[in-house]
């Protein structure tokens, strides 16, 4: 006698990565915002060269969307990630740390959300946390 083997039933409608759950809008408008704020910062400014905004825009966009699940952009356009090593050339003290969280907070906030349910927001904001924890590279 042989026993039916049923599968287990799927969640059709779970989101399959957090990139799924918030989509590309979201991403992209987290990062816009973000961008707006840099120029105007007394610390972060003179980090990003003015003719280059837009492509900053572009690579910190692919990233967070590659990482939490969404297309491979950031490495079809620029490799692995190596941020520690990209970053390395900037003077990422605790004191640009704290500007850059709080420019990023202030990004997230400009978030619904309905377009950021708050699981998802608290998962951004750790990650953001840990990765700029992680670049600081001068005392």
């Amino acid at each position: 006698m042989t026993i039916p083997i049923s599968p287990v039933p799927s969640e059709p409608d779970r989101p399959a990565s957090l990139y799924d759950l918030v989509g590309e809008e979201t991403f992209r408008s987290i990062v816009h915002e973000f961008y707006l704020r840099v120029p105007s910062d007394p610390v972060l400014g003179p980090m990003y060269p003015a003719e280059d905004m837009a492509g900053a825009e572009d690579r910190l966009r692919w990233f967070l969307v590659q990482y939490w699940g969404g297309p491979q952009t950031f490495n079809e356009q620029r490799g692995h990630p190596r941020l520690r090593m990209r970053h390395m050339h900037f003077a990422v003290t605790p004191e640009a740390r704290e500007h850059w969280l709080t420019m990023m907070s202030e990004s997230l906030a400009t978030v619904s959300d309905e377009d950021l349910p708050e699981p998802a927001r608290l998962a951004i904001w750790d990650h953001m946390v840990r990765v700029a924890d992680m670049l600081i590279n001068r005392a």
